[in-house]
């Protein structure tokens, strides 16, 4: 790696992440409540209109570096002259710096998504699934998925304040939290933290990834295209997210919680620690 690796013009824009309601409980009591924000990012790829972001805002231009690197529109960081933000217009300002090929062919066909406010790919990365590798030799203890787990529940966050949002967030395999980024919609927070890999030049061969929320087909392309083999959630996962999984060799995780977890593909990259469970007899689960 060079001392000086190469970086876009980044704007670094900020924006109030919540904003403070008053409410009413049921015993007719008034409060104040915090709430997340969301607020549309229209994205401008040197100057052709791409696509419409509902973000909370706390990472924009991470954010549409890894929009632009899941859709596979630009393959590498140093295409990328500038990306600036300007929220009194709502928008940001992709300059590259000799263009995108075939661009109108690229983005015209579209697949609606089930993440969280209608996320859409575009239907080309349905195609180069079976392109994606993932090492063979990830794994995971047990102790330190459970480390993982409670570094989530101890995370500070907006969530914990206002509610009404999704988190994400990138571990060591040793379960060091890397980053933890939330946004309104877990599409949105995964595509961030995909533009701070992207930025960082983090591989994601030997990494970890959280959600919080299910994990969708759209989830596991999005996290093989970061190279991660091992995808940890609080909530479920899908049929087809569970397909293209098997299919990649990705592991999933699901039910996170606690010292709970089902893990439903490729089980050969946990390695099981059964001493974490000197007294009790596991009790028998339901997906």
């Amino acid at each position: 790696m060079p001392d000086s690796p190469y970086m876009p013009e980044l704007s670094r824009s900020t924006v109030a992440l919540t904003k403070e309601v008053q409410v009413t409980d049921e015993r007719g009591r008034v409060n104040l409540i915090s709430i997340p924000a969301e607020r549309p990012l229209t994205v401008y790829l040197d100057k052709r209109e791409l696509v419409t972001l509902m973000t909370m805002g706390g990472n924009p231009e991470a954010l549409v570096l890894g929009y632009l690197r899941n859709q596979r529109l630009l393959r590498q960081i140093t295409d990328i002259a500038s990306v600036q933000v300007d929220w009194e217009v709502s928008a940001a300002a992709v300059v590259t710096h000799t263009g995108v090929t075939d661009i109108e062919e690229r983005t015209s066909k579209r697949v609606v998504t089930t993440g969280c406010g209608q996320g859409t790919v575009f239907g080309g990365l349905m195609d180069e699934v079976d392109q994606i590798v993932l090492p063979d030799s990830a794994r995971i203890r047990q102790s330190s998925l459970y480390k993982i787990i409670d570094t989530i529940r101890t995370q500070q966050s907006v969530y914990k304040k206002a509610g009404s949002v999704h988190g994400c967030a990138l571990f060591s395999n040793q379960g060091e939290l890397l980053y933890f980024v939330e946004d309104v919609g877990r599409h949105n927070a995964v595509d961030a933290i995909a533009g701070k890999m992207w930025l960082d030049r983090v591989d994601g061969g030997d990494k970890i990834f959280y959600s919080t929320g299910r994990l969708t087909s759209e989830m596991v392309i999005k996290g093989a295209q970061m190279g991660i083999p091992i995808l940890l959630s609080r909530s479920g996962t899908t049929e087809m997210g569970h397909q293209v999984a098997s299919q990649i060799g990705m592991s999933l995780f699901s039910r996170c919680s606690g010292r709970h977890f089902l893990l439903l593909t490729h089980p050969q990259r946990l390695e099981f620690e059964p001493e974490l469970f000197a007294e009790s007899t596991p009790a028998s689960v339901s997906v």
